[in-house]
Formats: C-alpha cells, structure tokens, sequence
C-alpha cells in the first residue's frame, strides 16, 4: 500500500551569529523571533518542540560560556507540518543568518495504524483465497483456520532528500526557487510515497 504523507516532520538549527562592528545576536532574541515567524506563518504551539540545545549538553554550555561569554549556542526546533504549503510559508519568514540548517527528517501520516490494521485483513483474506484454489487443485476443501503468524512489521518512508536540506546559504536559494515557481505546492510532486507491505502465513487444516 502506498499512502501519501500528511505528517512531514522538519528540523530547524538556530545559532547566535554577530556581524562585523555589531553586538552578538543572542539566542533568547533569535528563539523569540523564530517562534514569531512560526505563528505568523500558522504553525501552532503543540506542533513545535525542541530538538537539541548545543548538543543536548547544557552543563558544558554554561561552563563553556562563562570561560567565553562570545561563544555562539545554538538550539534545534522540530516542526510537524500537515502540508508543503506551511513549509514554504516558514522558509520565507526565517532569519538567513540565525539559521543554521533545515532539513525533513522523516515523514508519516496520521492514520497509518488505520492503513496498518487495513493492510492486515487484507492479506489475511488474500491468505485464505490462495489456499482455497491450491487446496482445490488437490481435490481437497479447506477446513477452519489454526494459526496466523505476523512476521515482523515492516514500514519505509521513501522521501526525496535535499529540496528542503540546506545551510545558511540555501534557504536564501529556496526563496528564490519559490520566487520563480519551483517550490512545493502540492503531495506528490517532491514526495515519494510511504510504502506499508505485510506478509502473513496462516495455516489451514484441510477437510
């Protein structure tokens, strides 16, 4: 079965920056300015969280920055959008010099225990159609079900990588691919779809 993503989980690294001749821009004004951009671009609350915090060290952060009260920190945000439209809207919000990179790191959909369960039955019925016409090719008749073993799950996600992947560079460069119509408008288009395959043996006695 394959199911178009609804669920696309994006990673946004921020990192205090200082331009030549000016103060350094510290990371409390950059997370406010970058949680902002989220809201104008109608992100809500419950789908932020964050990822990292200088590398989920904040005891060698601190140490580190009373030795260095320049040191540039950094945080890690990750976004849980439902459509493609919403991420161009927050590439064109964000600060080129704060961002640090922005990348998808996986995608999934909403309903996929649904489509899971789904596919279940249906290979289990598949499961029983096969062994009627092997059992009559036999001059046999199925009988009653004994056992049905799931192997493993198994779930890929298949995604097209580097449209949104970038360094401080690229999200000026994604502004401009949207300025000139080659941003993500619609699923499918840069997306692969997720791929949900399941086996099951059944065992059938025979009449």
């Amino acid at each position: 079965m394959d199911i178009i993503p609804d669920e696309i989980f994006v990673q946004v690294d921020l990192r205090e920056y200082k331009k030549k001749g000016e103060d350094k821009t510290d990371l409390d004004k950059i997370k406010t300015e970058f949680l902002a951009s989220c809201k104008a671009a109608g992100i809500a609350d419950s789908n932020i969280s964050v990822a990292s915090y200088d590398g989920y060290n904040m005891a060698n952060l601190w140490r580190r920055k009373r030795k260095d009260p320049e040191l540039l920190s950094s945080i890690a945000y990750q976004i849980k959008f439902n459509n493609t439209k919403l991420i161009d809207e927050l590439v064109n919000r964000l600060d080129d010099q704060a961002t640090n990179n922005f990348s998808i790191t996986k995608t999934s959909h909403s309903k996929i225990a649904e489509y899971r369960k789904q596919l279940k039955i249906m290979a289990v019925k598949a499961a029983k159609e096969k062994a009627v016409y092997l059992t009559e090719s036999v001059n046999e008749q199925l009988g009653a079900a004994i056992s049905i073993i799931e192997p493993e799950e198994s779930i890929s996600s298949d995604v097209v990588a580097g449209r949104y992947k970038s360094n401080v560079a690229g999200v000026e460069s994604l502004r401009e691919m949207n300025k000139v119509g080659y941003g993500i408008n619609d699923f499918g288009v840069d997306y692969r779809k997720i791929k949900l395959r399941y086996e099951v043996n059944v065992l059938f006695a025979l009449k």
